[in-house]
């Protein structure tokens, strides 16, 4: 037997998915779910890109009625309620509070007009319609400027984005594709049938090869480096990067709705109620040119959300006020448009299969809420090039932990007091509340705070940072406090580096598995 007899062929696979962030993690999913062999690879962490850094609204896009994205906005308020159903544990509805004044940016007459599309374009069903609020008795007016005598009140939706992201690639891995995190693609040859896509662990170093049918270019701000750097295309030009900056600050209202402000220079920006303690306030919009590895929030973009969010709220928003922030790279299609805020949100799926070779599928811009949307057109186009496997799926499936009602959440939380009686309530609504109905199989055979383990900080233990570690591809402290969680906001500088020290040496092998 020669020596050339002993190497092992490259392991094959239907479809190789360069990117884990939303979109990538949902072509993933829907893929594995119809019966194709699939492998994901993502350079970073999942969601460590532009799907952790959104505004985390499942929505459908009030504004973009201005620019005339009908399409967009209409199959964006269709998915509002599928994946409400499709996830109530990490997706809720919220209230929007959208003040009027007089002389402001936008007349009444078209406020109330884009409204009333939004309440019927949609197909809405369980979420409730848009009333008009006397700012002079409603509650919404306590935190505001007593300018303010009338508002729209409207509904939309809440996600936890970068969960989304982990609970689709769990449910894609479940149906058994390869979820590959920290490793990178660093080099794809194309051949007639297949492609020779080359993988490179960035924390070991070490090289894999395999071949795939077809390839699938959804790696959002990085998807022209694909084109160029792994793929060998030269000057791909296709996105435009759009950076949106956000800050976090103690909480400036009790009130559990949101608000929709309305900025001078005819942009907009929210407050919203976020994680119990806090008001998340963005996003902003403006060309962004520098490196994607460091992304930040800039000196004019605190600015900037600190003065326009002071127009409206009694109390001012201080620059010292600021507990985080957080800043992201949006890979918008580019078509093209004069301003940021204008370029398009609507998704661009462009085939290549030049020479009748191999094909390639680049997914261009798209925006959180319609993701599954988008990798359902992404399967009909992988369909059209290597054949049907099952049919659409999607629509009426759940995502890991959601298998309750959209109005169970209370219930839910109940259940799992029951049946870990230790639990305090807000400890257990928050695990409920990250984990759905897999918060039973993270808390194990435990019977009391005893058996969870070390306590990293608040109410964060070694049972839920084990749990992500092995379910859901957490590597670093980063990964747990920012991304699985935001129990960040929560811990001290020591906490998290006592994580970190803890998640490293489990990483290393140096802490065993119980």
């Amino acid at each position: 037997m020669s020596r050339e007899d002993n190497v092992a062929a490259p392991a094959q696979y239907d479809i190789f998915v360069i990117g884990g962030g939303i979109n990538g993690c949902g072509i993933a999913r829907d893929a594995a779910g119809r019966g194709y062999s699939v492998f994901l690879a993502e350079m970073n962490d999942l969601a460590s890109g532009t799907s952790s850094g959104s505004t985390k609204l499942i929505h459908g896009g009030l504004r973009y009625l201005e620019h005339y994205e009908f399409r967009l906005v209409r199959e964006a308020l269709m998915e509002r309620e599928i994946l409400w159903k499709m996830a109530p544990h990490i997706i809720w509805p919220m209230r929007f509070v959208l003040p009027y004044f007089e002389g402001g940016p936008r007349p009444a007459w078209m406020l109330r007009l884009g409204l009333f599309l939004y309440d019927h374009l949609g197909g809405r069903k369980l979420l409730p319609a848009t009333k008009t609020l006397n700012m002079r008795t409603d509650a919404a007016s306590k935190p505001l400027k007593p300018m303010f005598t009338k508002a729209f009140e409207y509904s939309d939706g809440w996600v936890i984005d970068s969960r989304l992201v982990s609970l689709n690639a769990r449910d894609a891995a479940d149906r058994g594709a390869t979820i590959r995190t920290r490793t990178k693609v660093i080099e794809a040859r194309r051949g007639e049938k297949d492609w020779t896509i080359t993988v490179e662990d960035m924390r070991s170093g070490a090289k894999e090869t395999v071949t795939a049918r077809l390839l699938v270019n959804a790696a959002g701000p990085w998807v022209d480096h694909v084109l160029t750097e792994a793929l060998g295309q030269k000057g791909a030009h296709h996105v435009r990067l759009v950076q949106g900056s956000h800050i976090v600050v103690p909480k400036k209202f009790d009130d559990p709705r949101a608000y929709f402000f309305q900025n001078k220079d005819g942009r907009i920006i929210f407050a919203i109620p976020y994680e119990n303690d806090f008001t998340l306030i963005g996003t902003t919009d403006r060309d962004y040119k520098g490196d994607l590895g460091k992304v930040t929030i800039s000196d004019q973009e605190i600015d900037y959300l600190c003065d326009a969010a002071s127009e409206y709220f009694a109390q001012p928003v201080r620059r010292e006020e600021i507990v985080w922030t957080y800043s992201a790279v949006r890979p918008l299609y580019d078509d093209g448009a004069s301003k940021a805020q204008e370029a398009t949100r609507d998704y661009v799926l462009s085939a290549d299969q030049s020479g009748g070779m191999a094909p390639l599928i680049n997914s261009f811009g798209g925006k959180i809420t319609t993701y599954r949307r988008l990798a359902e057109s992404m399967l009909v186009k992988i369909e059209g090039l290597i054949g049907a496997r099952g049919a659409p799926w999607t629509a009426n499936s759940t995502l890991p932990g959601g298998e309750f009602g959209v109005h169970g959440f209370a219930s839910e939380v109940g259940s799992l007091r029951v049946d870990f009686p230790f639990l305090d309530e807000k400890h257990a609504r928050r695990l409920v509340r990250l984990y759905g109905t897999r918060a039973r199989k993270l808390l194990g055979a435990a019977r009391s705070v005893k058996d969870l383990g070390r306590c990293f900080g608040a109410d964060l233990y070694e049972v839920e940072v084990r749990y992500l570690v092995d379910q859901e591809w957490a590597v670093t402290a980063e990964d747990v406090l920012w991304r699985r969680t935001k129990q960040g906001l929560r811990l001290t500088k020591d906490e998290a580096d006592g994580l970190a020290k803890f998640m490293d040496g489990l990483d290393r092998g140096v802490i065993a598995a119980e």
